[in-house]
């Protein structure tokens, strides 16, 4: 069996890396940009730091900021009427994973406008062509959507999420400039922190794991580890090391896919609303207590990368236990809730389906029943 690996044609990092915008639209003869961002970006000043680098290179663009936390069918919708109606040639997506999967939704439908409406794309999407140039410009530490072949629309009439995997939708240029995420709150920086976490570790243990993956999962579940607490406590150097964890745990696990605690998460987030970081944090320890058994040695070395001690010296229920533990605690100092007051008895069951039906499931390392899911819900409710 191949192993494919696919990442952004270039990306930059670093403090000020948010100027190379300009470069790279010059150098590739870009007219004019659709800025793809969220409105609390747009006031709190954040788009303006990439718009300006924009203005004073003298390209001109517009901005769409009509995208919901979880961008729904009609962000994109009317996302490609914006970007016709601009008369763009590229994207620049400015925000986390909602600007960025609108962004990338939207970049597809007007290549491939066959499948004009989005629903059509769930799944692993059959279109022929790239996408608009998309520019990705990211302002949180989490989602890692700037080097991702997947996006996530919610359907609000049906009242679920689904997942579109596509290897035309990945940015040509990814900007990771931590100064981008400085204006992040804390409970944002713990969500999206914990959601980069979740990426890791699901990918570390998906199926379809590899060497190469591997090297990507584990470095980042140390950078994370070393580096979210003192993020959350907005010092510059954690958000440097999240801002570079969270761009590696997107190198692996868009290349191999996720598990069950992301198709129980995007359930959670499209019936409730949950941010989806809050989703996948709940959910993680929960997901890693059911899968364990079918990890092997796996969770030894999640436990060492995050800093377990002695762990050489424990049997494999205790390095287990010591892996879960460790998540569990990170999880606590960042604030994050244990438990989703939202959810009711009556609706376990339409859940336990549709996480069963997510994109992100077919990769758990462990099969499960409709039986097994609903339980699981109900730990965290």
């Amino acid at each position: 069996m191949a192993n494919r690996i696919m990442l952004n044609e270039t990306s930059y990092h670093g403090a000020g890396a948010v100027k190379e915008i300009a470069t790279e639209a010059k150098a590739r003869g870009f007219n004019k940009a659709l800025v793809c961002t969220d409105p609390g970006l747009l006031a709190a000043g954040v788009t303006k730091k990439a718009t300006d680098v924009l203005d004073e290179a003298g390209l001109p663009y517009e901005i769409y900021s009509d995208i919901k936390a979880n961008p729904t069918v009609e962000n994109v919708t009317n996302g490609v009427k914006a970007y016709k109606d601009a008369g763009a040639d590229y994207i620049v997506a400015v925000g986390g994973g909602s600007a960025m999967d609108t962004a990338k939704a939207i970049g597809i439908i007007i290549t491939n406008p066959e499948y004009a409406d989005v629903r059509s794309l769930e799944g692993v999407a059959p279109t022929k062509n790239p996408c608009a140039p998309i520019i990705a410009v990211a302002t949180t530490a989490g989602t890692a959507a700037e080097v991702t072949i997947n996006y996530v629309i919610t359907d609000v009439e049906k009242e679920r999420k689904f997942v579109c995997v596509d290897p035309h939708d990945m940015p040509v240029v990814a900007i990771v400039d931590p100064e981008m995420m400085a204006s992040m709150p804390k409970s944002l920086t713990a969500a999206t922190g914990m959601d980069a976490l979740t990426h890791a570790i699901e990918g570390y243990t998906t199926k379809a794991a590899w060497e190469m993956t591997d090297m990507f999962h584990l470095k980042a579940i140390e950078l994370i580890s070393k580096n979210l607490r003192a993020a959350v406590n907005n010092e510059p150097a954690g958000r440097e090391g999240m801002a570079l964890a969270q761009y590696i745990a997107g190198m692996g696990f868009s290349n191999v896919g996720l598990g069950i605690d992301h198709s129980m998460a995007h359930t959670l987030s499209a019936h409730y609303d949950v941010p989806h970081g809050v989703a996948c944090a709940m959910l993680l320890p929960v997901a890693m207590e059911f899968n364990q058994e079918y990890t092997g040695e796996r969770f030894k070395d999640i436990a060492k990368a995050m800093g377990v001690e002695g762990v050489d010296d424990m049997s494999q229920d205790e390095y287990r236990k010591a892996a879960i533990e460790a998540v569990k605690q990170l999880s606590e100092d960042v604030g994050i809730p244990k438990t989703c007051e939202k959810i009711t008895e009556e609706d376990l069951s339409q859940l336990a389906d549709d996480a069963l039906a997510d994109a992100c499931y077919p990769g758990n390392p462990r099969e499960a029943t409709k039986d097994q899911v609903i339980e699981l819900f109900r730990k965290i409710m």
